[in-house]
């Protein structure tokens, strides 16, 4: 039926390109599979669009920054792999975390140690959800032990974390603002 509708469409479109007027070539806009031959247009045309995620961040953790980095590119990889376009990928300045350790049965500490927490950070844009559950998969199975996969919505704080505070010139900063502030907040109190 849909073979004889474009075929006249096709004949109307030759008598009209004889007759010297403008004729567009008709094409159907909605794709047809060969399950759906009894389906109706309408009823294909109501099926719900592939549900798309907009921006996420994949969020690595652990102890080791040569393992968290390997592991990222390789993730990097797989998604360049699958189609997934990677916006941007970064890491964080490491935490530093103390744990003690106490002496059995008491409040008297044993050691201390001092931990380094490493972030890496993967950046994905515009990922179909069937894509999404199985770069997750692959994720999981290359993550070495002692790490951590976080996925989450990519916020403005998240943004902040980025970058390391520069300390030398927030000194120089508090120290201008106990001598009296600059030249230019002098003139503007006058």
């Amino acid at each position: 039926m849909l073979l004889r509708r474009l075929t006249r469409i096709g004949k109307i479109c030759n008598l009209l390109k004889s007759s010297n007027t403008a004729c567009r070539e008709v094409t159907p806009h909605i794709t047809r599979f060969k399950s759906d031959l009894y389906e109706p247009d309408y009823l294909i045309s109501m099926e719900p669009d592939e549900p798309v995620y907009d921006c996420l961040n994949l969020q690595l953790k652990g102890y080791d920054f040569t393992l968290l980095e390997a592991c990222q590119s390789q993730i990097h990889r797989y998604a360049e792999v699958m189609g997934i376009q990677v916006d941007e990928c970064w890491a964080t300045p490491a935490q530093q975390i103390k744990v003690q350790r106490f002496k059995p049965g008491g409040t008297v500490v044993d050691s201390e140690y001092l931990l380094n927490v490493y972030e890496r950070n993967i950046q994905v844009v515009d990922v179909p959800a069937f894509a999404m559950g199985t770069l997750l998969r692959v994720a999981q199975a290359i993550l070495p032990e002692g790490c951590t996969l976080n996925v989450h919505e990519h916020l403005p704080e998240h943004e902040e974390t980025r970058y390391v505070p520069d300390n030398q010139l927030k000194e120089l900063q508090h120290q201008l603002e106990e001598m009296g502030g600059s030249r230019a907040d002098k003139k503007k109190k006058k």
